[in-house]
């Protein structure tokens, strides 16, 4: 059955079609909620179509990197609910999870979206440890752009819990924490030779190759990851100029 889809999606694309009858370059509708859990430093759920993510910021305070001893900590994780696919099962986590969180958490680590050196209480001894959990609801594709624009949206409404020094107050939050960028995830699939910005679950299946281009406010590219077969530098190029256009779509969202 997925063979015979497969096909068809792929003679879809010879024609530059896709079975939504979305425009190659055209994002599904995307929807963001600011802060939908009280109970996390700050949180959102975006939805892009189907696609169903909610992403919560805590923070606590532990000892920094012997390497980075002035330096706060970011640890992004992700979770997948097997209610939200039924090809999610329970157990370790799967392969997919960790490169999820591997590349939202580089989207952001290379990004210096978060000024680290802010979230130092006490040089060599104790720094803010920010940890982003991502929690997948519903998986329709792309799960890479959803759960990085969630983690932004989070961490920019993020509040910083009052420290004693001894005891971390999470009742009272005031001074919010410091995000300086807003890394913007975009992700495409190869099908044949079409290109096409945010595959959908089918199209996931069918597609050669993968490539996700993350870029700061300024444009620059900070991280980027592939998957499948190889792309060439003409496609790469292509991908590069969508991406441009689109990441600066995506932060006026925020």
């Amino acid at each position: 059955m997925i063979m015979k889809n497969n096909q068809y999606l792929l003679e879809l694309a010879k024609k530059g079609l896709r079975i939504d009858k979305r425009k190659p370059d055209h994002y599904r509708e995307i929807f963001i909620e600011k802060n939908p859990i009280e109970k996390p430093e700050g949180s959102a759920r975006v939805k892009i179509g189907k696609t169903d993510v909610m992403v919560g910021v805590k923070m606590d305070v532990g000892e920094p990197f012997p390497d980075k001893l002035d330096e706060g900590i970011l640890i992004t994780g992700a979770e997948f609910s097997q209610l939200a696919s039924s090809t999610f099962e329970g157990g370790p986590p799967r392969e997919d999870s960790i490169e999820l969180a591997r590349v939202v958490d580089r989207g952001i680590r290379e990004s210096g979206a978060i000024d680290t050196k802010k979230l130092c209480i006490k040089k060599g001894e104790k720094v803010w440890m920010v940890f982003v959990d991502i929690q997948i609801i519903n998986h329709d594709g792309n799960l890479i752009d959803a759960a990085a624009l969630g983690s932004i949206v989070a961490l920019l409404n993020a509040k910083i819990p009052e420290y004693d020094g001894e005891r971390v107050d999470y009742e009272k939050k005031k001074e919010k924490l410091p995000v300086k960028f807003k890394p913007i995830a975009t992700t495409f699939i190869k099908i044949g030779e079409s290109i096409f910005i945010d595959p959908n679950r089918e199209e996931e299946e069918a597609a050669d190759a993968r490539l996700t281009v993350t870029s700061k406010d300024d444009g620059n590219i900070t991280a980027l990851q592939k998957g499948g077969g190889s792309i060439s530098l003409e496609d790469i190029e292509k991908i590069f100029e969508i991406s441009a256009k689109k990441e600066k779509e995506l932060r006026k969202l925020i």
